[in-house]
């Protein structure tokens, strides 16, 4: 089971991450070039009531961008059951997390797309050159 304290520390080995409050609910979130690239994201009152009948994921639920459509999709397409979507993310450039499923190396990998998908060109290249 992953944390939000291994989601801090996987991203702080990144360049220019900072940790802050989500704008909209105070939960954490983390950033670089001042855009979240991952951020707790637990369900709302109507994300719950689109679950219907059927039980919502539970545990910790982490959102992480992506840089298109297309790369969410084959994300969700690879089938690994802690990565998933729901309608309200429909069209956003994200998907979501369940961090008591998801391994340590695929949450890492996951933390890295998505700060890759918005670190400016320099330092992602930078990094990537490393």
């Amino acid at each position: 089971m992953q944390t939000f304290d291994d989601v801090a520390r996987l991203v702080a080995e990144l360049p220019e991450v900072t940790e802050g409050e989500e704008r909209h609910r105070g939960h954490r979130a983390w950033q670089v070039a001042g855009k979240a690239f991952a951020w707790e994201r637990p369900f709302s009152k109507a994300d719950i009531k689109r679950y219907g009948d059927e039980r919502p994921p539970q545990g910790p639920i982490l959102a992480i961008r992506t840089a298109d459509q297309a790369e969410k999709e084959a994300i969700l397409a690879a089938g690994k059951d802690a990565f998933f979507t729901i309608a309200h993310f429909n069209g956003y450039n994200a998907y979501l997390v369940k961090l008591d499923q998801v391994t340590a190396q695929d949450l890492k990998e996951a933390l890295v797309d998505g700060w890759l998908a918005l670190a400016p060109p320099q330092v992602a290249e930078g990094f990537l050159s490393k």
